[in-house]
């Protein structure tokens, strides 16, 4: 479902708060030592931050990433037993966590429906003319109301997929995407002339 590699809603958690400005590859390169190290919260929540940001370094912005996963973890030993809630409300409470992450968690972590919006998805669903907004939250709704739950985090992934390898923001690559024909914003489709 996603591309972040995780075995549990701790690590799912942990590696899409390092995945804000980063690649999901980068990420993943560095979260099996990070998590051989700190496999739970209660580890992660007692780590020497120095220690934590060397190993977090190549996925960029590392101070405020460590501040944030160890504060996350503080938070998740404080009031949840270590555990991640699988209740948006919780979660949002979560430093580094916003809904679009919560979102994410509760897909694919615990199978309850949630619709990330993130800057691909914002992209997307205003070339598919699907919303004409840029608030996530409106998006999200509005989207949420034309499809079933079911589909919810399933759409958003590969909407975020798509917006990465196809639909890219500066040159989109519609002779290779398989939305062309209907995409109102599609560059491969005649463009109506207007009339005199």
């Amino acid at each position: 479902m996603t591309g972040l590699s995780h075995t549990n809603p701790f690590q799912l958690l942990i590696a899409t708060i390092l995945s804000a400005q980063a690649t999901d590859r980068s990420v993943n390169l560095i979260t099996p030592e990070l998590f051989g190290r700190y496999p739970t919260a209660f580890e992660l929540a007692a780590a020497d931050p120095s220690e934590v940001q060397q190993l977090i370094k190549p996925t960029g912005f590392f101070r405020n990433k460590t501040r944030s996963i160890i504060a996350a973890s503080r938070k998740l030993v404080e009031n949840y037993g270590g555990e991640v809630p699988p209740r948006m409300e919780d979660l949002i409470t979560l430093p580094g966590i916003g809904r679009k992450t919560a979102n994410v968690i509760l897909g694919v972590a615990f199978g309850i429906p949630g619709f990330a919006v993130d800057t691909h998805v914002t992209r997307l669903t205003n070339r598919l003319g699907l919303v004409a907004t840029r608030d996530p939250v409106k998006i999200e709704r509005q989207v949420c109301a034309m499809v079933p739950p079911a589909e919810w985090t399933g759409l958003s992934l590969r909407l975020i997929l798509h917006g990465r390898r196809v639909c890219v923001a500066r040159r989109p690559r519609c002779e290779e995407c398989i939305l062309n024909d209907f995409c109102p914003s599609s560059c491969t489709r005649p463009r109506r002339r207007k009339p005199s």
